[in-house]
């Protein structure tokens, strides 16, 4: 049965896996595993090992500490203790990124050349401020 921490890097390895557009199988190619033992990490059915959890790091391209960020945000923590979030709007931008729409607009925007995302970087903070004024 896997335990509150188990999950949370099963969860953060599946958000980056999708992030970058890579399939299960191809994760597992990339570091020498079958697809379903990533099946097994990501739903928290078997443990990533240290050895393992380094390779897929490299392979993801985040520092190792990346899956354990916001862990104090999913298990219950001391309020004001290291790593614990600061207020509900730091648990509500984990919970935003980790929807599929959140996902696919990323990837949709680093399509984009340089130009056309700073436009639209451009148009998205003029559309917040015209929001904000407005109320």
């Amino acid at each position: 049965m896997a335990n509150a921490i188990d999950l949370h890097v099963g969860k953060r390895l599946r958000r980056r896996r999708r992030l970058l557009g890579l399939t299960q199988q191809q994760l597992a190619e990339s570091i020498g595993i079958r697809f379903q033992q990533i099946q097994k990490y990501e739903c928290g059915a078997n443990r990533v090992t240290a050895s393992r959890l380094y390779e897929l790091a490299v392979a993801l391209n985040v520092p190792v500490n990346y899956f354990f960020e916001g862990l104090q945000a999913s298990t219950p923590a001391v309020p004001g203790a290291p790593g614990a979030p600061a207020n509900d709007r730091d648990l509500i931008a984990a919970d935003v990124l980790s929807q599929k729409e959140t996902l696919e607009l990323i990837r949709a925007y680093y399509k984009l050349g340089e130009r056309p995302r700073r436009r639209l970087l451009d148009l998205a903070k003029a559309l917040q401020d015209e929001n904000t004024d407005a109320a």
